[in-house]
């Protein structure tokens, strides 16, 4: 995620500390990857994976290149502050309290962002609150290795952890240009095992991502390279691999890293901020909050016709010929996929109550993605994409 750069002469700020392996059969490579960093591995994870064999894989790829490995698989969807503590304890007590030299993020978004937690309170101390922000960590952080099972958030490829605040479910975003992997290895088999609900979810995301950084307001010309590779790539392959198609996997996982690069040289938008409360009131799974508001996120942007341009080079992607606005011709694409996905119709499918709306619209607009929305959005605004997409499956 970018922050303001003080001299406004610079129009790129790109600085990757992420070294990328993507292929078939690279987990592999995580063995020697992580040997090369230190023999005491830590590895993070969820025990929902352990049915489909991928932490006993990465063990024994790091094993076979004569590391020790201690496991943490406690991580729950949407980690929160509690989640990284326990983490961050286990892993402190680990190799009879000497400690990992090196840590191993392997799994969605929630055991990539849970292991860089970890990374801060570890070197740093203290709760994930102190680290809530940019750039305020502390100490030396351990090498981190991140492998995806999930093509979604593209966590891999970012510097934040995203962490729910136990108390209140809020999100808080934790940056530190030393907790970006050192390296992300991107499986394209590793996403076979994933259930079809978590496909569809994740790839939601995804889709997201590219949407909303190609029109932030802190857009570069490298974030938007990325975002239109990331959209080229997933606005085709989203649809095969619903229809399981398994060779679209890789474009698939490739195009998720490339959003979330996207996400960490530019920013999000009003489409993730209206997401956060939703997921925190009604523990709805991001992907679905964020899929159901994004089409509505989309047509009030293209009011701006500037931004309605920059949607219809989108839209001109998947629809060469077609005729009409940009943000009306991408919103009405964005509702086809949600649709083939399984997605919910509307917000009230999905058990969200009208009379929430000023709630979840005060919560939306302390967002932090919502400050780098193309279009300024006040409460009131926020409250009416929420009643917009209440009501968009009727």
């Amino acid at each position: 995620m970018a922050h303001t750069h003080p001299d406004d002469r610079v129009l790129v700020d790109y600085d990757p500390r992420t070294r990328v392996l993507f292929g078939p059969g690279t987990l592999g490579l995580l063995g020697e990857t992580a040997a090369a960093f230190g023999r005491r591995v830590f590895l993070v994870t969820d025990a929902g994976l352990a049915s489909a064999g991928h932490p006993e894989r990465a063990a024994a790829s790091l094993r076979e290149a004569g590391c020790s490995v201690a496991v943490f698989d406690g991580v729950r969807p949407n980690p929160t502050t509690r989640d990284v503590e326990a983490c961050r304890d286990a892993a402190a007590g680990s190799f009879d309290g000497a400690g990992p030299e090196v840590v191993v993020g392997l799994g969605g978004g929630s055991s990539m962002d849970c292991a860089k937690g970890t990374l801060f309170l570890l070197a740093g101390g203290g709760t994930m609150a102190d680290y809530k922000g940019t750039g305020r960590g502390r100490g030396e952080f351990l090498p981190l290795v991140t492998v995806p099972t999930t093509a979604g958030t593209g966590s891999e490829a970012q510097s934040y952890a995203v962490i729910s605040d136990e108390a209140t479910h809020l999100k808080m975003a934790c940056g530190d240009k030393r907790a970006a992997a050192r390296v992300a290895i991107l499986d394209p088999d590793l996403t076979a095992t994933m259930p079809d609900a978590v496909r569809a979810v994740t790839g939601i995301d995804a889709v997201s991502h590219a949407v909303e950084t190609f029109v932030s307001t802190a857009r570069t010309p490298l974030s938007q390279m990325f975002s239109r590779q990331a959209w080229r790539l997933l606005s085709a392959a989203f649809p095969k691999v619903l229809a399981g198609d398994a060779d679209a996997r890789g474009d698939m996982l490739f195009g998720a890293y490339l959003a979330g690069s996207a996400i960490e040289a530019s920013m999000l938008g009003a489409a993730h901020a209206t997401a956060n409360p939703l997921t925190a009131k009604y523990d709805l799974t991001h992907g679905i909050a964020v899929g159901l508001m994004l089409p509505a996120v989309v047509r009030f942007n293209a009011e701006d016709p500037a931004v309605d341009a920059l949607y219809a080079q989108f839209a001109n992607a998947v629809d060469p010929g077609g005729t009409g606005g940009g943000g009306e011709r991408l919103a009405a694409f964005l509702e086809t996929l949600a649709r083939e996905a399984g997605l919910p119709a509307d917000l009230a499918a999905a058990g969200v109550g009208a009379t929430d709306v000023l709630e979840l619209a005060s919560a939306a607009a302390e967002q932090w993605t919502g400050k780098f929305n193309p279009r300024p959005v006040s409460s009131g605004d926020f409250a009416r994409l929420y009643e917009t997409a209440l009501k968009s499956g009727g």
